[in-house]
């Protein structure tokens, strides 16, 4: 647990000072939802009645923007070589990495995302949803784009392949985390829609690092 901890703080210590990743997630997500009532005009209504699908389609993008670099820097200076000859197992260490891609980009989604739904005029009663969603939601996001950069760990245009391979297993997500704030929106209870999100989450956190481990190995060799 504390070769865990490090690595989970190493990988955030690298982040923050460098600070491009979240500060692009968050921008791209800010801008991606600003630009919505531009488009389909200032109509209260029927911005509050897609509001949920923006947030959730924006934050989906936005979790894309720094999946390749995911393991890249480390693959490239030797670190994932190293890493994977410690006694931490690949698969601690592909989950490691996946948290704080989390922290990294994920909360700060959560954090703007309120701020977002009240400039697409999402009714009160769907705020607390949205918030839980982006929670559940945003770790399956990562979790999932840990496989498709290890994956891709090493080939050209890798972010093109990443999308390409995870963007159909976003679905799901995406179908669920807007369909929970459009039930508590229109008085019906979202609770089915969070525990399947919860089942998916439930079944990522052990499969995911699994497979990226698997993924990492094959990379390495």
């Amino acid at each position: 647990m504390n070769r865990f901890l490090a690595l989970v703080g190493r990988d955030l210590h690298l982040a923050l000072r460098q600070g491009s990743d979240a500060t692009i997630a968050v921008m791209f997500f800010v801008l991606c939802v600003v630009l919505f009532p531009f488009g389909v005009g200032p109509e209260p209504n029927i911005l509050a009645r897609i509001a949920a699908g923006v947030i959730w389609v924006a934050a989906l993008l936005a979790s894309l923007l720094s999946l390749e670099r995911l393991f890249q820097n480390d693959y490239e200076d030797g670190s994932l070589e190293l890493l994977s000859l410690t006694a931490l197992p690949l698969e601690a260490v592909v989950l490691a990495k996946t948290l704080a891609h989390w922290l990294v980009t994920g909360v700060p989604l959560l954090v703007a995302a309120p701020l977002l739904a009240v400039l697409l005029n999402m009714e009160a009663g769907g705020f607390g949803v949205l918030v839980l969603t982006l929670a559940i939601g945003t770790p399956i996001l990562s979790l999932i784009g840990s496989i498709g950069a290890a994956l891709t760990l090493g080939a050209r245009r890798g972010g093109v392949l990443i999308s390409l391979l995870i963007l159909p297993l976003y679905i799901p997500v995406l179908i669920f985390g807007a369909g929970a704030i459009d039930a508590a929106i229109t008085g019906l209870t979202p609770r089915p829609h969070l525990l399947l999100l919860a089942g998916i989450l439930a079944g990522c956190l052990p499969l995911a690092p699994w497979a990226g481990a698997a993924a990492l190995r094959q990379a390495l060799e």
